[in-house]
């Protein structure tokens, strides 16, 4: 019996978390800008490494791209040859998932636009690479700072067997010549969201992820999103302190048919003890969130793999019962030829979060491409690829050719099933915490999983798979929707008024994440 097992505590987090209409009203909190966090995390005694700014365009369509088949040694044969990220790759990899893609200057300063969406523009998630040599980068640890887009080296040498170690040797890590590595610093998100900023921690990596999976794909480099790694062992390697910045995830880049062998024992790395500028004068601790993430940890190898035997033992995911053709809508995209040519790089430097939508209608042509490309196939270490944990419902307001209502995505089967016909603009802007985002929208998308069934699986951290997945495919959305000439936009809800709402259908699901699509109105943030 281990705490990762004891899944009350995700349900003591989750049910702590949640939003009503009264909680928002009870519980009032007020920004304190003189303790806003810093964006950026900055080393000042380490000299930073320029990466390159020039570098060649994939000129992949953005709508290829997020629907390329996972290509990684966990799911399929192993890749034909070594592949590993060119400098150049690496750096566009970066760029374009996390990186600085815009700066509008205030009298006050500057603001810093990223490449991937995120819950009130806090950027809680830091990124570490883990590489051997590779072209024109010597093997080390490495920190991601987006704000001068270099790299810090916190650890000389080819470390990639501390991750062997940590990960059980999962065949991607094993096999991976580049590893990054995601975490959070959660007062940059605490600060705003307070508790529930646990659940928008996975939500912001989830995006950043789908960019680079995205990105990925378009350089022709496997990649593998990896949950199942002992936390303890990672913080040790990157030098966080685990309890107020917490790992989240690893993404694997490129092949090696040698595998690393694992380290002996992560315990020989010294420590670091890097200075590390204050993030704001005066941090404020949230308890609940150490305590989830305590909860939801692995602490050794052969937890590591006992988890990840059961997640690969699923059994065959439950087939949703049938309905008549009558209340079915198969899904009508665009064909391959008349798809819209914008490069992944293109969409990702216009998308924004749209502020206010117009209460124009969009085609169903354009909602088909999208909840098609979006939920193909996602490469984890912990989730098939054919089997996803999140479902997706709908509230459909202004879709032409599609009668308004409740839906339910029906994904084998690329259709949706006609729950509720109805205009239910006003219900979406309330479920959405009372905005009108959710009800100007052209469709407004609710992410529900039964959540009973993922922690039975995969323990407290089905809690991160189930939030990360979300995120992922939610950021897949944003991607297919500025392709399309679309906008999007991330909303949170009212927790137990959104399953009632879609119930008795999604009876004991729980909402994850929502995002609302539709025609962009006037005022947009970039």
């Amino acid at each position: 019996m281990t705490r990762n097992t004891e899944t009350d505590l995700a349900w003591h987090y989750h049910d702590f978390t949640k939003h009503s209409y009264w909680s928002i009203r009870t519980s009032p909190h007020y920004l304190d800008w003189s303790n806003q966090p810093s964006p950026f995390k900055i080393y000042p005694s380490i000299d930073p490494i320029k990466l390159p700014i020039e570098f060649p365009l994939t000129g992949v369509r953005a709508l290829d791209a997020i629907a390329s088949p996972p290509n990684s040694p966990s799911v399929k044969a192993a890749p034909a040859g070594d592949t590993a990220p060119t400098i150049e790759q690496l750096a566009s990899l970066l760029l374009y998932s996390a990186g600085v893609t815009k700066e509008k200057k205030y009298e006050g300063g500057s603001f810093y636009f990223r490449a991937a969406a995120c819950a009130g523009a806090l950027y809680p998630t830091e990124i570490y690479v883990v590489c051997g040599d590779i072209d024109r980068l010597a093997a080390g640890v490495y920190h991601f700072n987006p704000g001068d887009f270099s790299l810090r080296q916190l650890r000389s040498g080819d470390h990639r067997g501390v991750l062997a170690q940590a990960t059980a040797s999962q065949p991607a890590v094993a096999t991976a010549p580049v590893t990054l590595v995601y975490s959070a610093i959660s007062f940059r998100s605490t600060w705003k969201y307070r508790d529930r900023a646990y659940r928008y921690h996975f939500w912001d990596n989830g995006m950043i992820l789908a960019n680079a999976l995205a990105m990925a794909a378009a350089h022709k480099l496997p990649a593998e999103v990896v949950l199942g790694f002992v936390d303890s062992e990672v913080n040790r390697l990157i030098g966080i302190d685990g309890q107020s910045e917490l790992p989240l995830s690893l993404l694997t880049l490129g092949y090696r048919a040698e595998p690393t062998r694992p380290a002996s024992s992560s315990k020989d790395l010294p420590d670091l003890n890097l200075d590390v500028i204050p993030l704001s004068p005066a941090p404020v601790d949230y308890p609940s969130m150490r305590e989830m993430h305590d909860a939801s940890s692995l602490t050794d190898e052969a937890e590591v793999g006992s988890w990840r035997t059961n997640a690969s033992a699923q059994a065959a995911p439950g087939r949703v019962p049938p309905v008549g053709d009558a209340k079915l809508k198969p899904l009508s995209p665009p064909g391959q030829d008349d798809l819209p040519e914008a490069s992944l790089e293109a969409v990702i430097e216009r998308r924004g979060s749209t502020r206010r939508f117009a209460r124009k209608q969009i085609s169903f042509a354009h909602l088909s491409i999208m909840l098609d490309r979006a939920t193909r196939s996602i490469s984890f270490d912990c989730v098939d690829p054919t089997a996803q944990v999140n479902e997706l419902y709908l509230i459909v307001n202004r879709v032409e050719g599609l009668e308004p209502g409740a839906y339910f995505y029906r994904r084998d089967e690329r259709a949706l099933e006609l729950l509720n016909p109805g205009d239910f603009s006003e219900k979406a802007s309330y479920l959405t915490l009372e905005q009108e985002l959710g009800g100007d929208a052209g469709v407004t998308i609710f992410f529900m999983v039964d959540l009973q069934a993922a922690l039975a699986r995969l323990g407290n951290r089905g809690y991160r798979a189930a939030q990360l997945e979300a995120g992922i495919i939610g950021g897949k959305i944003y991607i297919a929707a500025y392709a399309v000439g679309r906008g999007a936009t991330g909303l949170t809800f009212f927790d137990d008024d959104v399953t009632g709402f879609f119930s008795p259908h999604a009876a004991g699901k729980s909402c994850m994440l929502v995002v609302s699509v539709g025609v962009p109105g006037k005022r947009l943030i970039y």
